[in-house]
């Protein structure tokens, strides 16, 4: 039974839509595989992991009548589609348990499971709040603190992203425990306040398939579960059950230590520093006095690296280690051409803001080197 007909890239593109979350290799077999769902001139592709569920749709042109289903493997399906040139013609046939691909002479026969076995995320009920917000706006707040949410952490609820609804506003938190990222952006009105815990992963694959555009995205907040509708796809996630860390008392508020430096002009100097940093404990030390902001690192071999910059700061000198990697995470992630960093003394967190952006925090923990 014919499935599909179309040009490659017409399935192409939306396959690699689904495909970033599957596994390749888990203890059930069916959640390496994509289920295709065939319902009069659409064709709807879902893949899941279980805690996540993305899902897009197209235009097949006319098929068979009725609803024709089945599963396979994501990973093959895709590698066949990048292995044929653009413009292939190609054709999708199901019998007996396998999945056919036509394309040219070329022939491929894939094993299919059963699409009555494919565990989709059961539904929730009704949302209890909904807002929008652009593609362009929600990506940009994304990439602003995904970077430091934490791996792995026993802490499991770290191991995420706090996104808090409220009014007008929507924040978004990530730490690790020793750096905290903070950035807000505007949302179409909604008046109840709402926190969740978003798993690492879906953050990971919303950035990566939202568009640079001011297309929308709904938003929709469940019980134990978010949902994300965009362009073709819609991405649900289970939400992580637990208390993040009070992000308002992390932000310190009264710094009276200032400088404004060049974002890439400091990122070089730090790159060039890190060389000669102890690969293990990664640490810098920042000593600032007036006008100037010396930057230095050493490690187990008694080597050191030094570089020196021009500030504009008369005050109080100061001495602080921190973790190199947090600063040029946060240097990499930004796209300011400058930024402020503000001291409290030696044994006090560092705050760095941008100048053209007034809704944006970095909190990094000081070290002892």
């Amino acid at each position: 039974m014919k499935l599909l007909q179309v040009e490659r890239d017409a399935l192409l593109k939306p396959l690699q839509s689904v495909t970033g979350i599957v596994e390749k290799r888990h203890t059930l077999p069916i959640l390496s595989n994509v289920l295709l769902q065939r319902r009069e001139e659409q064709l709807q592709l879902v893949a899941t992991d279980l805690e996540i569920q993305v899902s897009t749709q197209f235009d097949a042109g006319k098929g068979a009548a009725g609803e024709q289903q089945l599963t396979v493997s994501a990973r093959k399906l895709q590698d066949i589609l990048r292995s044929l040139p653009e413009t292939t013609e190609l054709s999708l046939d199901a019998q007996n348990n396998r999945l056919q691909v036509k394309a040219g002479k070329s022939r491929f026969n894939l094993q299919t499971l059963p699409a009555a076995d494919f565990p989709l995320l059961g539904e929730t009920g009704a949302a209890l709040t909904k807002v929008t917000i652009t593609q362009k706006q929600l990506r940009d707040v994304l990439l602003l603190v995904q970077f430091a949410m934490a791996q792995q952490d026993i802490r499991y609820y770290l191991n995420g992203m706090l996104l808090v609804l409220e009014g007008e506003l929507m924040r978004v938190v990530a730490t690790d425990g020793h750096r905290l990222s903070y950035a807000s952006g505007p949302v179409s009105k909604q008046s109840e306040k709402r926190e969740v815990i978003l798993p690492r992963k879906a953050v990971l694959e919303l950035t990566r398939l939202l568009g640079d555009n001011d297309e929308p995205v709904d938003i929709e907040l469940f019980a134990n579960q978010v949902r994300f509708r965009f362009g073709t796809i819609e991405l649900t996630t289970k939400i992580i059950d637990g208390k993040f860390p009070d992000y308002t008392r992390v932000i310190p508020t009264n710094y009276k230590k200032h400088i404004t430096l060049d974002r890439v002009v400091l990122l070089q100097a730090l790159q060039r520093a890190a060389i000669l940093s102890n690969e293990k404990f990664r640490g810098v030390r920042w000593m600032l006095t007036d006008g100037s902001l010396r930057i230095s690192c050493t490690n187990n071999e008694q080597e050191e690296a030094q570089e020196e910059l021009e500030v504009d700061y008369a005050g109080e000198a100061l001495d602080v280690g921190f973790n190199i990697t947090y600063l040029v995470d946060v240097l990499n992630n930004v796209a300011s051409g400058r930024i402020d960093c503000a001291f409290g003394d030696a044994s006090s967190s560092m705050l760095v803001t941008l100048p053209d952006r007034s809704d944006y925090r970095y909190v990094v923990m000081p070290m002892r080197i």
